[in-house]
């Protein structure tokens, strides 16, 4: 299965907001489909797989996975030990691509992963061109020393920077290089989103 490349309203319309995928609105208020009803006037509750299926796909659009993408981050979750909900959360936040967003190089998880696909970004002081790229602790992230780099991800910083950084990440601006300093914290996490309901999804596969 592809990445989705379609209408990102209508996703939004349907599993409410996704900073990764959008920072836009739409002025509608009722599902997608023909017979969308308003959120407020909706009182149809959806089954338990219903929950735990609207649940996996918020994770799968806002960071851009594809199905199997995501299945091997749930896979490789359950083996490490810990709560493997966090440790999936935390794989996710660890990608390059979304390292990026959070500091502020692109105002989508998407814009980020095409920078980065672009080789603008640096880790370490190495270009790397991988968007799923899994980042460590103390790795340095930064824009490739050249002019068209150098402007894009300053021009961008001015303009995507968030104000509520996230705890495991510090930034210079003078440098305009970013800072893994640990893992993220349950807190730091932009997506509303119940994990649980995510495992258990994929517990019988």
């Amino acid at each position: 299965m592809s990445r989705y490349r379609g209408a990102k309203l209508r996703i939004t319309r349907k599993l409410g907001p996704l900073p990764g995928l959008t920072n836009k609105t739409s002025k509608k208020d009722s599902r997608p489909g023909q017979h969308g009803k308003s959120n407020k006037d909706n009182k149809k509750k959806l089954t338990e797989y219903g929950l735990r299926l609207e649940e996996k796909q918020k994770l799968k659009f806002n960071y851009g996975l594809t199905e199997s993408q995501l299945y091997r981050y749930i896979k490789e979750a359950r083996r490490r030990q810990g709560v493997t909900g966090l440790i999936l959360l935390q794989l996710l936040e660890m990608r390059l691509d979304t390292i990026c967003f959070n500091l502020g190089f692109g105002n989508t998880i998407a814009n980020a992963r095409q920078i980065v696909n672009h080789g603008h970004v640096t880790v370490n002081g190495e270009v790397v061109n991988i968007a799923s790229f899994q980042c460590r602790i103390d790795d340095k992230i930064s824009f490739k020393p050249t002019t068209v780099s150098k402007n894009l991800i300053t021009e961008n910083v001015k303009i995507n920077q968030r104000v509520d950084l996230p705890t495991h990440l510090k930034f210079d601006s003078e440098k305009v290089e970013g800072q893994v300093t640990n893992h993220c914290s349950r807190e730091d996490l932009m997506l509303e989103l119940n994990e649980l309901l995510v495992i258990e999804y994929y517990s019988r596969r």
